[in-house]
């Protein structure tokens, strides 16, 4: 198994419009990130985790050209605005493609794209994809899939465990009965946004403590703004947790 990191920024992105900040300036490639998401590839299949706001740029920077399913972790702007370009990848396999959501998720992505499930003119297309509930572990085909509940500010959203990989993006917390499917870990992926803390999102250091706690064999960080410099921040890590950035390909287990 591999994952596939197609953005790693906060939901405005770095750099950030209008900013010009050590690192919104900075000329090292790292400090670029798109929105957060992640691709799962197993045997031949690509697990997209969210449609982000960037989904077109992210496929065509890594050469996606295939989604067998995709992973929602919750219906934050970041996160599903990207679902219009999925009619592409129909385009491509000419199947319908599943996503899998929580209710409340799923009952968000159908009012925001109304037009995708209300039926009548589609013009010049509309995604084709089955919006399939979730409310614990589901497979996709033969690929078993744990969703971690997560706090996001006052909501619960979902992460995602598979094999012994799990990606928690958008969280300010970690529920105890969670804590038990995090267990075993050989790659963890978790939110870090910035050194302040924040309402619904961990800083850096509530990261790097929820880190030793799971103990995974590796952690990688991920929706970073630009408060985290990749070269500096990094040089102040565990040998254990790494920065992650946009096309990094990683294998796991």
């Amino acid at each position: 198994m591999k994952l596939l990191f197609l953005g790693t920024g906060t939901s405005v992105g770095v750099p950030i419009i209008g900013c010009d900040c050590d690192v919104c300036t900075s000329e090292d490639p790292r400090n670029r990130r798109l929105r957060a998401s992640v691709v799962y590839k197993i045997d031949g299949k690509n697990l997209l985790v969210d449609t982000s706001t960037d989904l077109r740029m992210q496929a065509l920077n890594n050469r996606l050209r295939r989604v067998d399913a995709v992973l929602y972790t919750h219906a934050h702007a970041d996160h599903t605005r990207g679902l219009d370009e999925l009619r592409t990848f129909n385009f491509i396999q000419k199947a319908p493609i599943d996503c899998h959501a929580a209710p409340d998720t799923a009952e968000n992505i159908r009012k925001s794209f109304e037009y995708v499930f209300a039926g009548g003119d589609i013009g010049g297309g509309i995604p084709q994809i089955n919006l399939i509930e979730i409310d614990g572990p589901f497979d996709v085909d033969d690929i078993r899939v744990t969703p971690i509940p997560l706090t996001h500010g006052r909501r619960t959203i979902f992460g995602f465990r598979i094999g012994d990989t799990a990606y928690l993006t958008d969280t300010n917390g970690i529920p105890e009965t969670s804590y038990a499917l995090l267990e075993g870990l050989d790659v963890l992926v978790l939110d870090a946004l910035r050194h302040k803390k924040h309402p619904t999102h961990f800083c850096l250091s509530e990261s790097l403590a929820a880190t030793e706690r799971i103990a995974a064999r590796r952690t990688y960080l991920t929706h970073m703004s630009h408060d985290l410099g990749h070269e500096e921040t990094s040089a102040g890590l565990p040998d254990s947790v790494v920065m992650a950035y946009d096309s990094l390909e990683i294998e796991c287990q």
